[in-house]
């Protein structure tokens, strides 16, 4: 059962993914200075190796809560991710926008995937 306290947490700790994202999304995008958005990729593939990670420990249920639903679920921006390969489409960037896609998807898997390996090691 949850309790008020694990849910407490949850907005406790998905508020700090939060602004870890925003934290990382922006300084990436200052040092990249381009239309492609290597801030929103950065955060994404960052938080597949975590969730790689967290799925790959033994964890009790509301320590997996905690780590992988309220930091990285909050971490993470699918809808960014969207928005923007949109943003690009609509800017008749196909190529950037596509890639945003293709280099999103296969560089995810490998990075929830070298997660796991490592927690495996771990």
């Amino acid at each position: 059962m949850t309790t008020a306290l694990v849910w407490l947490g949850v907005a406790a700790i998905g508020g700090l993914g939060s602004v870890a994202r925003f934290v990382v999304d922006r300084a990436v995008a200052r040092r990249m200075a381009a239309a492609f958005p290597y801030g929103t990729l950065t955060v994404n593939l960052t938080g597949a190796v975590l969730l790689g990670f967290v799925a790959g420990l033994t964890l009790s249920h509301h320590a997996a809560l905690l780590a992988g639903t309220a930091f990285v679920g909050a971490y993470t921006t699918f809808s960014t991710w969207m928005y923007e390969t949109h943003r690009l489409a609509e800017e008749r960037q196909y190529r950037p926008a596509i890639a945003n896609i293709v280099v999103s998807v296969v560089l995810g898997v490998a990075a929830a995937w070298l997660g796991q390996s490592i927690a495996r090691w771990w």
